[in-house]
């Protein structure tokens, strides 16, 4: 069986994340968001996966190249301008010459898969959606089914007063080749939008099945970070890089801790990064890969990605900090401060809570180079 991810988001609720990163390569824990869609299909069997592509693709095609790191054949298939889901599928028609399964680049989940494909095969149906119960169904397709899990009804981001369930499609589905019978390459067409209430209205075998386990779309910044947080706390049954090293504490290789930082888990901390003496890391801090927080640093509540540098004696708070910044010293961020990358913060510098800093900010008056801190 194959399989076709979705990568050409923009993930424009998450920038400035996103400004200069594709939304399938923002990471979870320090990997790509689309590197543990990877792993999940091959965990159940699949290796053969063709990978759509638009914003950005060079920098999915660069970090995952042929997929054999992975142990898995990739293929990628770009669009030249967006064509929707199904249009960006239609894409790899000759490659998608069999049953497959289609999965988003930017969603995390632990399905099991095999389950979902052997129930697909029980019901011969032509599509299969995997379905979640949530609490706020108007950011999905709503679904209904009859007792056999074949789908009635089904509505796209409906307002409050037309949910009918809280049952919604996950953007994973399981597929029959026969779907591209029904619309035409080059054509914008989406299949929840589109190809989905074509199908229902001519009453072609749809069903959904509601699986247990996990799903997260990570479409919002608040949702990107709730995701991490449950990754730490165990909900989420996904291969992590890191070793925990102490109750909670959670660290990859080549990490230097110095023995008077205090860490208060759950905490998780990349590659070669430094955590100097008398730093304070407080629960659900996330440090990326080649980061240097100096003495006297505290951190909680906090998701840093990586090459970043914060001076002596600052505080970090509940914020999101992208590469390559620099944080002065005595520097205080607050509650749900966004940073892009290449920002530089003067030090003992208030950056106040809520803020969002687009990349290449400079707060303070002059820029801060390594040097400087």
């Amino acid at each position: 069986m194959k399989a076709i991810i979705l990568a050409g988001g923009k993930g424009t609720r998450l920038r400035p994340l996103t400004a200069h990163l594709p939304k399938p390569m923002v990471p979870l824990l320090n990997r790509p968001c689309m590197e543990y869609s990877i792993l999940l299909l091959k965990k159940h069997g699949i290796t053969d996966i063709g990978v759509t592509v638009q914003y950005l693709g060079d920098e999915i095609k660069e970090y995952f190249g042929d997929g054999s790191n992975w142990g898995v054949n990739i293929q990628y298939f770009e669009e030249t301008q967006p064509l929707g889901t199904a249009g960006g599928v239609k894409n790899a028609e000759a490659f998608l010459d069999e049953r497959f399964l289609v999965i988003s680049g930017d969603a995390l989940t632990d399905f099991d898969l095999t389950q979902a494909i052997a129930f697909h095969e029980e019901k011969q149906s032509m599509v299969t959606m995997l379905m979640k119960e949530v609490d706020d169904p108007t950011q999905y397709g709503v679904i209904e089914t009859d007792p056999s899990g074949r789908i009635i009804r089904f509505l796209e981001k409906p307002s409050w007063n037309q949910v009918f369930s809280h049952t919604v499609n996950t953007g994973i589905y399981i597929l029959e080749p026969e779907i591209f019978s029904y619309y035409a390459k080059g054509v914008a067409f989406d299949f929840s939008k589109d190809l989905f209430p074509l199908l229902l209205a001519e009453n072609k075998p749809m069903f959904g099945v509601n699986l247990k386990g996990y799903w997260s779309d990570i479409g919002s910044l608040s949702v990107y970070r709730s995701t991490q947080f449950d990754m730490l706390d165990g909900k989420v049954n996904v291969e992590l890089r890191a070793k925990e090293i102490a109750p909670g504490i959670f660290a990859e290789n080549e990490v230097s801790i110095e023995n008077s930082a205090n860490l208060v888990g759950p905490v998780y901390i990349g590659t070669n990064s430094v955590i100097s003496s008398q730093v304070k890391l407080g629960s659900y801090t996330i440090i990326g890969s080649h980061n240097w927080l100096q003495r006297g640093v505290s951190v909680r509540e906090t998701i840093m990605w990586n090459h970043n540098i914060v001076g002596r004696n600052a505080e970090v708070t509940g914020s999101t900090i992208n590469h390559l910044c620099r944080i002065g010293e005595q520097t205080h961020i607050g509650n749900g401060v966004v940073i892009g990358n290449e920002c530089s913060i003067h030090s003992k510098t208030q950056v106040q809570q809520n803020t969002v800093l687009e990349p290449q900010e400079k707060v303070g008056g002059r820029d801060l180079s390594l040097a400087a801190l």
